[in-house]
């Protein structure tokens, strides 16, 4: 069986900096920026990023910074809510390509129609949406406060929930709650395969496999813990085994590392490869983040009325996961 193991970071060599990451630290200080990165992008930006974490982490760093430019390493949506909430700011995209499947399988249009056949509903949407979605939404989530946000919803409200149907029935499971569910999914997440998992736990006996709820139910099933990338970090820190399997895109092991350095981790087998990446975050290259720096372009531009509109959903997220 083919794998990745990742031996405790603390026993490893520290690496220096590149001379492209120094030159985007130069470059950030020049235009006052401040490089917010998701946990999916590459080591690179990681390690000189001023923030890294999940969308409800990285919306709350957007909101909160003085910066005059805002370098997001992640994909679009990110760097539109970004904007959202910044809209005086210039907010930067190191690739304007990188998109997300989730964002994709959501047309503001379709989605606009189906709540006409539902009259009534409450629209609460997965921040891995458009901007033009967020203005149809009644409030946004993310996986670590979509279970906060749906209890807090009065039981005879009738919910729909957008756009990913995996994360939704992971809400459903937990909250008992039914909500009719859109029928998006996210590419990276569902590559992986229950038996798969089930084979690479005897391999690592004792090793506990933790992924996200994007992950099909059958995947989840035969997960010993369920949680969003962020929590992901308290639960392996905690958990007695010095051995964990993680079931997400395997960036996120870089963090893992960084923050839990004395434990090993495994990459989880994803449809045969021994890893799973998400193609749109790899299109984060430093040299792409240091081009953006200089030249602060490609820019996310948004309108006046959808800044507005987007803003209600994604405010009422934050409000509510005080």
């Amino acid at each position: 069986m083919q794998t990745i193991v990742y031996p405790p970071l603390n026993l490893c060599p520290k690496s220096q900096l590149s001379d492209v990451q120094k030159k985007i630290l130069d470059a950030k200080k020049r235009r006052n920026a401040v490089i917010l990165a998701h946990n999916y992008v590459c080591r690179e930006i990681q390690e000189i990023a001023d923030y890294v974490g999940d969308s409800l982490g990285l919306s709350r760093q957007a909101k909160k910074t003085d910066a005059d430019v805002i370098a997001f390493a992640g994909v679009d949506f990110m760097a539109e809510t970004a904007k959202i909430l910044n809209p005086s700011k210039t907010v930067v995209l190191p690739d304007h390509a990188a998109g997300c499947t989730l964002e994709e399988l959501c047309d503001p249009i379709e989605l606009a129609y189906f709540k006409k056949q539902h009259p009534g509903a409450l629209v609460i949407s997965y921040i891995n949406c458009s901007a033009k979605v967020k203005e149809l939404s009644d409030i946004i989530c993310t996986s670590g406060n979509a279970l906060d946000i749906v209890s807090q919803i009065p039981k005879d409200r009738e919910i729909i929930f957008a756009p990913d149907q995996h994360l939704g029935s992971w809400i459903m499971e937990k909250t008992g709650r039914q909500m009719i569910l859109w029928h998006g999914y996210c590419w990276a997440h569902t590559q992986y395969k229950a038996q798969e998992l089930i084979a690479l736990k005897k391999a690592f006996k004792g090793a506990p496999l933790v992924c996200h709820p994007e992950c099909p139910k059958e995947v989840r099933d035969v997960a010993d813990e369920v949680c969003s990338t962020e929590k992901m970090i308290s639960f392996c820190r905690n958990h007695a085994s010095d051995r964990i399997i993680v079931a997400t895109v395997v960036e996120m092991i870089h963090r893992l590392r960084r923050e839990i350095p004395e434990k090993t981790f495994i990459a989880a087998i994803s449809s045969g490869k021994p890893a799973q990446h998400c193609r749109n975050m790899l299109m984060n290259t430093p040299e792409k983040l240091l081009a953006c720096l200089e030249n602060l372009e490609p820019r996310i531009e948004l309108d006046e009325q959808t800044i507005k509109n987007a803003l209600v959903p994604i405010e009422r997220m934050l409000e509510m996961s005080k």
